[in-house]
């Protein structure tokens, strides 16, 4: 599985949109003798527990130990979809073990309901998951868990994402539907194509709303930047650019006290393997 950066955060309309990037997210599921679950893990315990459970058969639980282990290179808490990321990787893995049908809806559907009853989303993040799971760019309706468009994600552009350092998230996000005149047009510009706008206009309105630091946007858009935006519910601002702006906007990025990542856009859908 792979994770992604947001063009439109759904808490304002319930319609959200998302481009997945390169950094990867590894769920391995086993089995051994024993009962119980063993998950190596210090984030989100609970919720993983409850996912697998939730997905394997009672006889599978009852008479195994399952072992889970996540390996992952999103780094948590910063709205680069880290819980979407690991809990499809996870419900993919766990469906796997039961079939070697797999029904994509079914295994996002399954990490969205174990997201919603953990509280780690707001609207399902049925965006977020997509973006992880297909790859390219995704519109999507959170409330009806309905993917309403797929798009390939240019293969030759990069995500610049700067993480500020000692900055948390605020509570700001009941106050997101009070724009939602202005998240419908960013959802309209996405829906048509033209998400590198509804990205640009989502950061203007998330940057307004939230109290983060508008600049590195800013900064990174007047550096050659296509689009730029806070990510998710913050506090990570994620550019995509092409490779010849990336240094500029890597030096844009340094006048502000935190780190970047660099990843490619990723269009590669998740895939699951079985090892003897």
């Amino acid at each position: 599985m792979h994770g992604a950066i947001s063009i439109l955060n759904a808490i304002g309309t319930g319609y959200g949109s998302a481009v997945g990037i390169s950094l990867k997210v590894i769920a391995q599921v086993s089995l051994s003798n024993g009962r119980g679950i063993k998950v190596r893990t210090e984030i989100g315990k609970e919720l993983l527990e409850d996912l697998a459970l939730t997905i394997l058969p009672i006889d599978i639980v009852s008479e195994n130990q399952i072992n889970i282990s996540i390996i992952s290179e999103i780094p948590p808490g910063y709205g680069l979809k880290s819980s979407s990321a690991v809990t499809s990787a996870l419900s993919l893995a766990c469906f796997k073990i039961t079939s070697d049908n797999l029904d994509d809806k079914y295994v996002l559907e399954s990490a969205v309901a174990a997201s919603l009853k953990a509280g780690v989303t707001f609207t399902g993040a049925f965006d977020d998951a997509a973006a992880c799971y297909y790859g390219g760019v995704v519109i999507t309706d959170n409330r009806s868990r309905e993917l309403l468009k797929h798009y390939s994600a240019p293969e030759d552009l990069y995500a610049l994402i700067f993480l500020p350092a000692q900055v948390t998230r605020g509570d700001f996000t009941s106050r997101l539907p009070i724009m939602s005149d202005l998240f419908f047009d960013s959802f309209n510009l996405a829906k048509s194509g033209n998400y590198w706008k509804a990205m640009n206009l989502n950061g203007v309105i998330m940057s307004s709303i939230s109290g983060f630091d508008s600049r590195p946007a800013l900064d990174a858009l007047k550096a050659g930047a296509l689009s730029a935006s806070i990510s998710g519910n913050g506090p990570a601002t994620a550019a995509v650019t092409s490779l010849e702006n990336t240094n500029n906007i890597m030096d844009a990025y340094s006048r502000y006290d935190g780190k970047v990542l660099v990843s490619k856009l990723n269009n590669k859908k998740a895939s699951v393997e079985v090892i003897d």
